[in-house]
């Protein structure tokens, strides 16, 4: 299974991300994400049971009578915060034509950009400049197939990415 494939199966469907979107807002109980979302209780509490069973999200009770829990972001669940903004970004761009949010850095209230940049450089990066290269599973992590999924300029055929 592909690294996606693999991603989607954890978090893969619309009310997930949406409870993960009210998760980064800062809710963490279930009368909370039921009100905001508009969801129905059995499709939110199996989204939350999914999300706790795969350490994206911690169970703890705050309160004994009557037994409640809230729900809060593992260090698994916050490292897919630039999802979120990643598909926030790309609807604001592609399909709402106000955007309803925008995203300030605290200190200095500057806008919050994302993008791609190469650890060795620091180049910003566009698909036209990345190339892939898979990984034998069976073999170490270090040794790479010679197979590269990047074609050149003259070869790779025209595409949104490479009109």
């Amino acid at each position: 299974m592909d690294s996606v494939a693999a991603a989607l199966g954890e978090v893969g469907d619309r009310w997930t991300f949406l409870v993960l979107r009210e998760s980064f807002f800062g809710v963490t109980r279930f009368a909370d994400f039921q009100r905001n979302l508009g969801v129905a209780r059995n499709i939110l509490s199996d989204r939350l049971g999914k999300l706790v069973d795969n350490a994206i999200l911690l169970r703890r009770p705050y309160s004994q009578n009557p037994p409640r829990d809230e729900y809060r972001l593992t260090e698994k669940g916050l490292d897919l915060y630039g999802v979120i903004v990643a598909l926030m970004n790309w609807a604001d761009r592609w399909i709402v034509d106000q955007p309803p949010l925008t995203l300030t850095h605290v200190t200095d209230g500057g806008a919050v950009e994302q993008s791609l940049r190469c650890a060795q450089c620091g180049e910003h990066l566009t698909v036209r400049d990345i190339s892939y290269h898979y990984t034998d599973p069976t073999a170490s992590r270090a040794e790479t197939l010679p197979k590269s999924t990047h074609r050149s300029e003259a070869t790779r055929p025209a595409s949104p990415a490479n009109p």
